[in-house]
């Protein structure tokens, strides 16, 4: 009888320590641990880093959108990345007045796709170094190798590092960058 009841705790053990596993994948962002059973706002909305890219996402109205089914790839600025735009910048985009270019510019960090950092990286490596990415805000950035480190230049020169990789979502992937991408103007 002690053997048929320990077989059925040592499976609950053993898929519990499973189901952990799965979420010890992927890192930890803003102090917070991401979950790839939950979409790009349920994860941003809990990274200390990024308290400014979801007020931004919500005063654009991209909330429904990015909790679709996607799938997505974000590169997500952190706090310190809209720190870095001139003063008064994220204070004008967010009043709702601005709402379009608000929207343009988030859009400028989403792609249509699934695209995982080994995916960019080979991109990249087949196009010879430099790979374009056009973005569903119409912008289109370049791709690059910087050592191991993915970076994007935006379409004013800007040049993002991608800090945090392959951030599994249940509808896309969070890349964290430490810049914000802009559109040309």
């Amino acid at each position: 009888m002690f053997k048929t009841t320990l077989r059925p705790l040592t499976l609950a053990v053993a898929l519990a320590a499973g189901t952990l596993a799965a979420h010890a994948e992927n890192p930890m962002v803003g102090g917070a641990a991401m979950f790839e059973d939950k979409n790009i706002v349920e994860n941003a909305v809990n990274s200390k880093d990024h308290t400014t890219l979801v007020a931004a996402v919500k005063a654009a109205g991209l909330v429904e959108t990015l909790s679709g089914a996607g799938p997505f790839t974000v590169f997500a600025p952190v706090n310190a990345a809209f720190d870095a735009l001139p003063a008064g910048t994220v204070d004008t985009l967010l009043k709702p007045e601005n709402k379009d270019q608000l929207t343009k510019v988030l859009t400028c960090h989403v792609v249509a796709a699934d695209a995982m950092s080994s995916a960019i990286g080979k991109m990249i490596a087949d196009d010879g170094g430099t790979h374009p990415v056009k973005t569903v805000g119409g912008c289109m950035l370049q791709a690059k190798m910087d050592g191991d480190k993915i970076t994007l230049t935006d379409e004013t020169g800007g040049v993002a590092t991608v800090t945090i990789a392959d951030v599994k979502q249940s509808n896309g992937v969070i890349h964290v960058i430490d810049k914000v991408l802009l559109p040309k103007a």
